[in-house]
């Protein structure tokens, strides 16, 4: 492929890419702003809010709670765990242990009884 015909397939892709994430982003916006409007001033008497405002409460969950894709901060501290990891815990949730394993001397000692 020539560079002329690379050229211009990415002349009409990079356009056509950010278009599609502003239309996405402002759909985005403008669910969660009739979400918000429909359900939250007349059950809790929040104000409303404008599609501007449900981008930053989108942006701040996103930001806080990680969402919207794939390995975010939601994703499961499972998978960085090795497979005897995982069988350790699950054996000792299995056999009722509420102890901890002290890291230094690999042996588990039980917690205190809080309850009064």
């Amino acid at each position: 492929m020539s560079i002329k015909r690379y050229m211009k397939k990415w002349e009409f892709i990079v356009p056509a890419a950010i278009i599609g994430f502003a239309l996405f982003a402002a759909l985005g916006g403008w669910v969660v702003a009739q979400l918000w409007n429909w359900l939250l001033p007349p059950l809790f008497g929040f104000h409303t809010v404008t599609v501007w405002q449900a981008l930053g409460l989108l942006a701040l969950t996103r930001i806080l709670f990680g969402g919207f894709g794939v390995g975010g901060a939601g994703s499961s501290p499972s998978r960085k765990m090795s497979r005897a990891e995982r069988e350790s815990i699950h054996r000792r949730l299995s056999e009722g242990s509420h102890g901890v394993t002290d890291p230094a001397s690999g042996q588990e000692r039980s917690l205190p009884d809080n309850n009064h």
